[in-house]
């Protein structure tokens, strides 16, 4: 059986493509063209939502008149910039299809691999991600660091998180309207993706370098998101202050000892300020490490505490309303 075969909504169409757009009006006429080749060839009813996370060019504009020529595609606008995965999460929310899929603007990840996802989404899988075996026009520096933090995130987290994989994919109706249900404010997707679990599987591609313009995710932007990442799914890095604090103790307690001992047997003194300044320092460093730590995990204790919205929608175009969550969300098909 199908996955979703149990959800035969009217008017549901087979497939949604979830585009957050920032500052892409250099690539949305092209993305636009390359989309619309690739929805004749899905052999079902598609729509595309462009969620403008309040651009500062004339993405907006743009949208509109998308929206305007051709009524698959459908316009969220933000009343400001809220982030990357906002906009992800309202593309979810707006998505009526039976398959959503989630790709960039500017068309890194390539529209003609819909297809592709499709395909693996009939064999009877729930999620299909992309997983980049080769990074085009892009620095050494950021491939190592890619390499390193997807490395370390696996250490980390006890669930499985796909390597080399971004938020490009395709999941099932079920595990979008999981996504939706789940209120936390500080999302990470693709991590959420594998939290749900149901059946994964990857699509190997080589991911080329943007089609125009200049990246929109600067170094700070991909540091926040990898901090974010680990935090929101794992309590590792609370351990590992923890452990700062254990071992900074014991050796503490081996210089004591160690001191004492020299001073009786031999009459050892401690002359000199520069061990002093380096004890002190590095105590210094555990103690700010620490507190910076645990004042990740308290920021987001005090975001979700606010209750304040995720995003907040300006104007809709060829959208009515957020999907509704499918009603066997939590009991599924019987197999």
């Amino acid at each position: 059986m199908h996955p979703t075969d149990f959800d035969r909504t009217p008017g549901r169409p087979e497939l949604s493509i979830v585009i957050p757009v920032y500052n892409e009006q250099a690539n949305l006429p092209e993305l636009r063209r390359q989309v619309a080749e690739v929805l004749p060839q899905v052999g079902a009813d598609a729509e595309v939502i462009l969620v403008n996370d309040g651009s500062r060019d004339e993405s907006a504009q743009l949208i509109s008149r998308i929206c305007s020529e051709d009524s698959r595609f459908r316009g969220v606008h933000f009343s400001r910039n809220f982030g990357h995965q906002a906009a992800v999460a309202a593309g979810l929310r707006y998505a009526r299809g039976r398959a959503v899929v989630v790709m960039d603007a500017d068309l890194q990840d390539p529209p003609r691999l819909v297809l592709r996802l499709l395909e693996r989404w009939r064999e009877g899988y729930e999620v299909v991600y992309g997983r980049h075996s080769k990074r085009q026009r892009e620095g050494l520096g950021k491939r190592l660091a890619a390499y390193a933090y997807y490395r370390l995130l696996r250490r980390i987290v006890k669930e499985e998180i796909p390597a080399d994989s971004g938020d490009f994919c395709l999941m099932d109706r079920r595990v979008v309207d999981l996504l939706n249900a789940m209120p936390e404010r500080n999302r990470y997707i693709r991590g959420l993706r594998a939290w749900v679990g149901f059946r994964q599987t990857a699509v190997e591609f080589d991911r080329p370098g943007r089609f125009a313009g200049e990246a929109n995710y600067t170094f700070t932007k991909s540091l926040g998101l990898a901090i974010n990442g680990m935090v929101s799914l794992s309590k590792v890095p609370l351990r590992i202050a923890t452990y700062f604090g254990l071992m900074v103790s014991a050796t503490s307690f081996l210089l004591a000892v160690f001191f004492v001992v020299q001073k009786l047997t031999v009459g050892f003194e401690i002359r000199g300020w520069a061990s002093t300044v380096v004890i002190i320092l590095f105590l210094g460093g555990v103690q700010l490490l620490t507190i910076g730590i645990i004042g990740e995990y308290i920021s987001r204790i005090y975001d979700e505490v606010k209750q304040r919205p995720l995003y907040i929608v300006r104007a809709l175009e060829n959208v009515e309303e957020a999907a509704p969550p499918d009603p066997q969300l939590f009991d599924g098909p019987v197999r």
